[in-house]
């Protein structure tokens, strides 16, 4: 199973949403999609769609799903590692209207940089190909249930500071 979530931002992230369906609607994706599309006005026609979940819900899907993708919002990345995934990461963007800056963009950079435990995907095209060799990619990448989740808080503290410094 496929868990996507857009989060509780009040603008739209259509772009993300719809594409997934599409992949699900062309048969990329085969198995089921579960997608949260908070404040998203494009309703999914070939996935499972909740516009906000229970707490409950929300880690049930967490963890069952083999893949989550997730917004640029650190509290769904960090929720997703803590379940030992390592989640695909789309941010939201200005240009397209899905957030008020680029804040997304740059924490999602810093972290697939320094952390190296995210699968960041900036061109909504390459989503396909993320999703077709996850298993492999997720492989490279620092995460897992073995991860020392104390550390990486540490760490995402520290990068947050020195952020909010700037």
């Amino acid at each position: 199973m496929i868990f996507v979530t857009v989060g509780t931002h009040e603008q739209p992230f259509n772009r993300l949403v719809k594409k997934v369906d599409e992949l699900v609607a062309n048969g990329d994706i085969k198995e089921k999609v579960i997608v949260q599309t908070g404040f998203s006005t494009y309703v999914p026609q070939n996935c499972e769609a909740h516009k906000m979940m229970s707490f409950d819900d929300m880690q049930a899907a967490l963890k069952k799903a083999r893949i989550v993708i997730t917004h640029g919002g650190p509290s769904s990345f960090i929720e997703a590692l803590q379940f030992g995934k390592v989640p695909i990461v789309v941010s939201r963007q200005e240009k397209f209207h899905e957030h008020v800056n680029n804040h997304q963009v740059e924490f999602t950079e810093l972290i697939a940089k320094r952390m190296n435990n995210i699968i960041p995907v900036y061109d909504i095209d390459d989503l396909k190909k993320t999703i077709d060799n996850y298993d492999e990619i997720a492989k490279t990448k620092n995460a897992g249930e073995s991860s020392n989740n104390k550390q990486f808080n540490e760490k995402l503290g520290n990068i947050v500071t020195d952020l909010l410094k700037q």
